[in-house]
């Protein structure tokens, strides 16, 4: 009896499966569509973070020539030193080089290797110079892709774009672009860089460290036409990190001492960078305790290279966590806050020299006269 149920029971199961072929179809449809979109969450969670760091010039291309230095010898010691700098206080994000010896390559192919990484942010490093039959000018400057507005972005821009005449067919290859023609900029007003806020964004925070902290002559963030950072597609700045024709200049952008400080400079716009990327993208939470982070989304926290001490002045404490630019902070900018129990304590600026501390701490006292100077080693206080 319990036989021929049993048999009853599997024809029947059986009728329906020759009916419903669809039933199964679309339940492996589902499994399928299930496993597939898990799998791509867990690879857009792990993808890491990637940074390209482009020393420019190299091989046959020396790029500016100082009096005793080349611009691809001093740039390419500098991003090195950065990307180590980045792969030790930045575990979790992946360091890739245009180039990581002394050879030449097509400003193409450095976009290709960005765009072919998926890159998060394009860090391009140069050095500037003029006719030496000129005074040289010195200082720093930070570009980001865009229309020059004034001869002199127009001048940067032709000097760095002129590597493409070491290239063979480059006006096949770019499209009949002539670096020495005003009128093949032209392109650059009609482009729309869906990356510009962000690049002006880390911009300005490159600039602004290779001023307060390498004490470099400030010649602003600008907008100029060059090829390298048309063609990537993701955030990205060319860096000049001063005039190897000026004579005093070179003598720092050839010093090791230079290279370091000009390196920590980047890294540490890099740090505060990566820090708001990380909070718009939600990867990390709530500020844990004596942990820096920044005020609100737009301010900083002003890293340094990994194990140096910090110093920064300590003006304000609160149970409330308060946004970039709050009227409480009394116009200074941009400020940093750190949590202790359930108090918030805002700091503002950050060097590595205690006497230029003790500088802004005179100056915060004007507005908070209780401030006083904390120090930091790796984003934390030290007591």
């Amino acid at each position: 009896m319990n036989v021929r149920k049993e048999s009853n029971k599997n024809r029947r199961l059986e009728r329906v499966s020759r009916r419903s072929p669809r039933g199964g179809l679309l339940l492996l449809c589902c499994l399928l569509l299930s496993s597939l979109l898990f799998t791509g969450t867990l690879w857009a969670q792990e993808r890491p973070f990637t940074v390209i760091i482009d020393p420019g010039h190299g091989g046959k291309d020396p790029g500016a020539v100082g009096a005793t230095s080349k611009e691809k010898e001093i740039v390419l010691s500098v991003a090195l030193k950065l990307g180590r700098m980045i792969e030790k206080g930045h575990p979790d994000v992946k360091v890739l080089y245009t180039r990581n010896e002394d050879r030449f390559v097509e400003l193409n192919k450095r976009a290709e290797i960005a765009n072919k990484a998926k890159g998060d942010l394009f860090i391009s490093i140069h050095c500037n110079a003029v006719d030496r039959r000129r005074t040289s000018p010195r200082g720093v400057e930070t570009f980001v892709l865009g229309l020059h507005r004034s001869k002199d972005n127009l001048d940067v821009a032709k000097a760095e774009n002129a590597v493409i005449m070491y290239e063979e067919d480059y006006s096949v290859k770019y499209e009949g672009f002539n670096p020495n023609e005003p009128e093949s900029y032209i392109i650059f007003e009609f482009m729309a860089n869906e990356f510009l806020d962000q690049s002006v964004r880390f911009a300005t925070m490159v600039q602004n460290q290779l001023v307060s902290n390498s004490k470099r002559e400030n010649r602003d963030v600008r907008q100029a036409g060059f090829l390298v950072l048309r063609e990537v597609a993701m955030p990205s700045v060319l860096i000049e990190l001063g005039y190897i024709s000026h004579r005093q200049e070179e003598g720092y952008l050839k010093s090791e001492s230079g290279q370091t400080s000009l390196a920590t400079s980047i890294y540490n716009a890099f740090h505060q960078y990566k820090r708001e990327h990380d909070k718009k993208s939600h990867v990390f939470g709530t500020t844990g305790n004596n942990t820096s982070s920044p005020a609100g989304s737009a301010a900083s926290s002003q890293g340094v290279a990994p194990g140096v001490k910090e110093y920064r002045v300590q003006f304000l404490t609160s149970s409330r966590e308060y946004e970039s630019g709050a009227s409480v902070f009394k116009g200074l900018h941009p400020v940093s806050v750190y949590k202790e129990g359930a108090t918030y304590k805002y700091t503002f600026g950050s060097t590595r020299s205690h006497e230029e501390s003790q500088r802004t701490l005179r100056e915060v006292r004007k507005k908070f006269k209780d401030a006083f100077i904390v120090e930091f080693v790796d984003g934390k206080r030290v007591k």
